[in-house]
Protein backbone atom coordinates (compact mmCIF):
# COMPACT_ATOMS: atom_id res chain seq x y z
CA UNK A 1 0.00 0.00 0.00
CA UNK A 2 1.48 3.46 -0.79
CA UNK A 3 2.34 5.80 2.15
CA UNK A 4 0.16 8.95 2.70
CA UNK A 5 1.09 11.91 4.41
CA UNK A 6 -0.96 13.36 7.41
CA UNK A 7 -3.36 15.89 6.28
CA UNK A 8 -2.78 19.30 7.67
CA UNK A 9 -6.40 19.73 8.20
CA UNK A 10 -7.98 19.62 11.52
CA UNK A 11 -10.09 16.46 12.63
CA UNK A 12 -13.24 17.89 12.18
CA UNK A 13 -13.03 19.41 8.84
CA UNK A 14 -11.80 16.10 8.02
CA UNK A 15 -14.87 14.19 9.80
CA UNK A 16 -17.41 17.18 7.56
CA UNK A 17 -15.53 16.78 4.21
CA UNK A 18 -15.77 13.19 4.77
CA UNK A 19 -19.79 13.16 5.48
CA UNK A 20 -19.71 15.46 2.51
CA UNK A 21 -17.84 12.71 0.47
CA UNK A 22 -20.47 9.95 1.59
CA UNK A 23 -23.29 12.14 0.75
CA UNK A 24 -22.08 12.42 -2.65
CA UNK A 25 -21.49 16.01 -2.89
CA UNK A 26 -18.85 17.69 -5.24
CA UNK A 27 -15.69 18.35 -3.85
CA UNK A 28 -16.28 21.98 -5.02
CA UNK A 29 -19.05 22.53 -2.82
CA UNK A 30 -18.08 20.15 -0.35
CA UNK A 31 -15.50 23.46 0.36
CA UNK A 32 -18.27 26.00 0.38
CA UNK A 33 -19.55 23.90 2.89
CA UNK A 34 -17.48 23.10 4.64
CA UNK A 35 -15.46 26.61 4.56
CA UNK A 36 -11.95 25.68 2.96
CA UNK A 37 -10.21 26.34 -0.30
CA UNK A 38 -11.75 24.48 -2.80
CA UNK A 39 -7.82 22.70 -4.06
CA UNK A 40 -7.84 21.23 -0.43
CA UNK A 41 -11.26 19.45 -0.73
CA UNK A 42 -10.67 18.36 -4.63
CA UNK A 43 -7.25 17.00 -2.45
CA UNK A 44 -8.53 15.18 0.08
CA UNK A 45 -11.68 13.76 -2.36
CA UNK A 46 -9.02 12.35 -4.87
CA UNK A 47 -6.71 10.95 -1.10
CA UNK A 48 -10.21 9.14 -0.25
CA UNK A 49 -10.76 7.84 -3.96
CA UNK A 50 -7.81 6.29 -3.75
CA UNK A 51 -7.80 4.89 -0.45
CA UNK A 52 -10.92 3.15 -1.69
CA UNK A 53 -9.63 1.70 -4.80
CA UNK A 54 -6.69 0.20 -2.68
CA UNK A 55 -8.52 -1.42 -0.27
CA UNK A 56 -10.86 -2.93 -2.81
CA UNK A 57 -7.85 -4.32 -4.75
CA UNK A 58 -6.84 -5.64 -1.55
CA UNK A 59 -10.08 -7.40 -0.72
CA UNK A 60 -10.30 -9.26 -4.16
CA UNK A 61 -10.22 -13.11 -3.69
CA UNK A 62 -10.14 -13.80 -7.02
CA UNK A 63 -7.52 -13.02 -9.81
CA UNK A 64 -8.11 -13.91 -13.19
CA UNK A 65 -10.55 -16.09 -14.53
CA UNK A 66 -13.16 -17.86 -12.49
CA UNK A 67 -14.94 -20.99 -13.27
CA UNK A 68 -18.15 -22.42 -11.59
CA UNK A 69 -18.56 -25.73 -11.40
CA UNK A 70 -21.82 -27.50 -11.61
Amino acid sequence: MVERRRSRLALGVQQRLLEQFVAGTPARVAAELVGIHRDSAILFHRELREIIFARTREAQPFAGEVEVDE
